[in-house]
């Protein structure tokens, strides 16, 4: 049995730390899964599995990514569209902001480390992957969702990784993101069944679409304008 299950555990779960799983030392070769340190490549093949398998696959990209404040982070966030796009049936929902969002939150626009786990039910999400979130951030949302969800989770991190993860990739960078592209492409060839392509998820998918469709509207004229005059930033002068 694995060290870490899969949620919901309840309202207060313990932490993976508290249970004795760390992750694995940098330059091991080794990742986590599931409270076990496993061989690099185990574990992507292993992700690929779920992300291929599992119910409505999410990509959740935080502001390391989004926001393209370097060379770097531009191309790691071509390599996640990449990503998403070999990913059958994937979906993403970002998390470009930490700050609570109020009055109402858009669960199918963005996720928020405070209500995570509102936007995993909302949509139906049984796997899902955390890329480019600070890693504070990251831990609250990861326990939240373990915490009251059926999500397997997994966090793609640039730096030591997360324990609360069901699955973690360390020292995530471009090389690491084009594995898990590979990864996935070679488990779809080799035979593995996308959710996506499974009557269930056939009927859920076009489902969703026909609910956006209907929700759309169908003339520009429909749409809500931004009329109002826009504020100047504050003035470091002014008394």
């Amino acid at each position: 049995m694995s060290k870490l299950q899969i949620g919901p555990i309840g309202i207060l779960p313990p932490s993976a730390t508290v249970q004795g799983i760390f992750q694995p030392e940098k330059g091991s070769g080794n990742q986590l899964v599931e409270g076990e340190h496993k061989p690099e490549e185990e574990a992507i093949e292993h992700w690929a599995i779920q992300m291929v398998t599992r119910r409505n696959p999410t990509l959740f990209p935080g502001p390391l990514i989004v926001w393209g404040w370097n060379k770097e982070a531009e191309h790691k966030a071509a390599l996640v569209l990449e990503l998403a796009e070999v990913i059958p049936g994937c979906n993403i929902i970002t998390m470009p902001d930490y700050r609570p969002i109020y009055p109402k939150i858009d669960p199918e626009a963005v996720i928020n480390p405070c209500h995570p786990n509102l936007t995993v039910q909302h949509n139906k999400i049984e796997v899902c992957a955390l890329v480019g979130i600070h890693c504070h951030f990251a831990n609250i949302t990861l326990k939240m969702i373990r915490a009251n969800t059926n999500c397997y989770t997994t966090a793609l991190c640039q730096y030591d990784g997360h324990e609360d993860a069901l699955l973690s990739i360390r020292d995530l960078d471009a090389a690491k993101l084009e594995k898990l592209i590979a990864a996935v492409k070679r488990v779809l060839k080799e035979g593995t069944e996308p959710w996506a392509l499974t009557s269930a998820g056939k009927a859920e998918l076009e489902e969703i679409k026909a609910i956006k469709t209907r929700e759309k509207p169908d003339e520009k004229s429909e749409a809500t304008l931004f009329m109002a005059d826009l504020e100047q930033g504050l003035d470091e002068n002014a008394e």
